[in-house]
């Protein structure tokens, strides 16, 4: 696959292209489903696949949504396009001066780009200044550029659309589970393991901390049941999202993991942990001693709902 951070990185086009255009954060179920189809399609007709994103996102730029917005990061996001079968990513960069371009002016250039033959979208797809360039400008405008349009409708969940702006809700709400049938699959969030302050060390629950982008989103403060990725080995965990209220408290969330039967070291390693469910909110308690009882409390249900949930995908 192409990994492009520009239109102009791509040069002359060696193949017609289906096209869509989109933030795609989080990649979730109603995006592969789109994907999925542009895939089948250009693979059918011997045309490339492509897909132009954006970074920052628009939203970010336009409205100031900060901190701990994406779900996941540009390089994530290309990867995960890649393992759906997409020949050709753009990670396009987005300001007030590209906000400003007018659809018209997009649409050439993303033509001499890739001579997309068609362009898939939502319903409530928009781009170009002040959101000129919806559906019906679109294909009211196809017939001039070469290309046809495929309206893609929204996948469901529940009673309810889904969307990045869902799944950004259900992590808020600490409704990992929510945030999953979203997904397809866990949320997950890879960070470098970094020297903390030693203290779960002291009472016998050794945590690896991990240091993650800052503006990663992430789930409320709680507790977690995860499965925690080093390479392909997969380890059971316990990850702490918070700020350590019986010790200090930290100015800024930390997200810290204590792997099950597990003792090697795993400093300026990158970790990933997979959210399976949240086993309780963030407390403050009256000492180590109550803390740490508290804590064993956690990886049993930990080990009980992991272990469930080994045995289901076993039995599937």
């Amino acid at each position: 696959m192409i990994h492009a951070h520009s239109l102009a990185e791509l040069g002359t086009p060696e193949r017609p292209a289906l096209l869509t255009l989109g933030s795609f954060d989080g990649v979730h179920l109603g995006h592969q489903a789109l994907i999925r189809g542009l895939v089948a399609k250009a693979q059918q007709r011997d045309m490339r696949a492509a897909v132009v994103t954006f970074f920052p996102h628009p939203a970010v730029v336009l409205r100031g949504r900060r901190p701990a917005f994406y779900l996941n990061t540009p390089e994530e996001k290309a990867g995960q396009l890649a393992a759906l079968g997409v020949d050709v990513v753009v990670t396009h960069p987005f300001n007030h001066e590209v906000a400003n371009i007018t659809a018209a002016d997009f649409v050439e250039r993303l033509q001499a780009a890739l001579n997309f033959k068609e362009v898939w979208c939502g319903a409530d797809f928009a781009f170009g200044h002040n959101r000129e360039g919806n559906v019906a400008w679109l294909k009211a405008r196809g017939g001039n550029y070469g290309y046809e349009v495929r309206v893609v409708e929204p996948m469901m969940s529940g009673n309810a659309v889904i969307s990045s702006s869902r799944v950004r809700l259900a992590l808020t709400d600490g409704n990992v589970g929510e945030a999953a049938d979203c997904l397809g699959r866990p949320f997950q969030l890879n960070g470098l393991v970094v020297e903390g302050n030693r203290r779960g060390r002291t009472i016998g629950v050794p945590t690896a901390n991990l240091q993650l982008w800052d503006e990663q989103a992430y789930p409320a403060r709680g507790v977690y049941a995860c499965k925690a990725r080093i390479g392909s080995e997969a380890v059971n965990a316990v990850a702490n999202i918070g700020v350590r209220p019986t010790f200090e408290t930290d100015a800024q969330p930390t997200v810290e993991a204590h792997l099950l039967d597990f003792n090697r070291d795993l400093y300026g390693q990158s970790l990933t942990l997979d959210f399976i469910a949240r086993l309780r909110p963030e407390q403050k308690f009256n000492g180590v001693s109550e803390l740490v009882a508290q804590i064993h409390r956690d990886i049993r249900s930990a080990r009980e709902i992991l272990t469930s949930q080994e045995s289901g995908v076993r039995s599937q």
